[in-house]
């Protein structure tokens, strides 16, 4: 982007304070629509999904599981020690990002923050029933930091393994990690309790719905930001809302027919 003449240019897109030359603004609004995307699908999403696909007597714990990980803030960090002035600095965060691209660092940093919330969140799917709220406070700093943070901290930006996996929309730091930490810790908190494992009904099927909802059409924010501005952008929705659907139309005859079999009524 050329800086050295701008008489021509509309008043809109002269560069100033608030929109240096090297900032994109398609860029940089894409960004930002691709991190809230992320983030709603934790809240709401996640917290109407898990709040309604359990029994009404832990509705209110799971729903403040999904919610917990959006709440974190200086005094939460201070157990592992604060970021340093400069990482904190106004002037770095509305500076252009280092790892490259046309954005500031702030939104890296928000979309980062997204990513970061959001894996502990469906780890946290596999607890269900599970686990009370008080383990999980301890819980969710201690796995984000020893186990999160250094898969991201390898895998994504300038880690040794950037160049040795290939990574893409979080297909190792979020879906594998969480998938495996999920299995780990429900086979070590244990089963739920006896009644609960023999009926364990949602208490309401429709919000468990639009919270399922929020999180397949907020998916598009994970993959999104990969190919903004791309022409690959539109081939890849192609590909994955169809794939998603079929694997509804699949599971539903799946689960209608074991249900038939079973005589189960799941009213709650």
């Amino acid at each position: 982007m050329s800086t050295t003449n701008h008489t021509s240019l509309p008043s809109g897109l002269v560069s100033d304070v608030a929109s240096p030359d090297w900032l994109n603004k398609g860029d940089n609004a894409w960004q930002m629509t691709s991190a809230t995307m992320v983030g709603l699908q934790s809240v709401p999403g996640l917290v109407i999904l898990y709040g309604s696909m359990v029994k009404k007597k832990l509705a209110v714990n799971s729903a403040f599981m999904a919610l917990y990980e959006m709440s974190f803030g200086p005094r939460a960090i201070s157990v592992v020690g604060k970021p340093d002035a400069r990482g904190m600095a106004e002037s770095y965060l509305l500076g252009r990002n280092e790892l490259g691209g046309y954005v500031p660092t702030a939104d890296y940093v928000f979309y980062q923050f997204a990513f970061a919330a959001i894996t502990v969140i469906l780890l946290g799917g596999s607890l269900l029933g599970r686990m009370n709220f008080y383990a999980w406070m301890m819980f969710v700093p201690l796995w984000t930091t020893l186990s999160y943070a250094v898969g991201a901290h390898t895998i994504w930006g300038k880690g040794f393994l950037t160049d040795r996996i290939i990574d893409y929309a979080g297909g190792y730091v979020i879906h594998l990690s969480s998938g495996v930490a999920g299995l780990t810790a429900a086979y070590w908190v244990g089963p739920r309790h006896r009644e609960d494992r023999q009926h364990f009904p949602p208490n309401n099927i429709i919000n468990m719905l639009g919270g399922a909802g929020f999180l397949w059409m907020g998916w598009t924010g994970f993959n999104g930001n990969h190919l903004a501005g791309s022409a690959e952008h539109p081939r890849l929705h192609r590909h994955k809302h169809p794939r998603a659907a079929v694997a509804r139309r699949g599971r539903l005859p799946q689960e209608l027919r074991r249900r038939s079999r079973a005589g189960d009524d799941d009213r709650p």
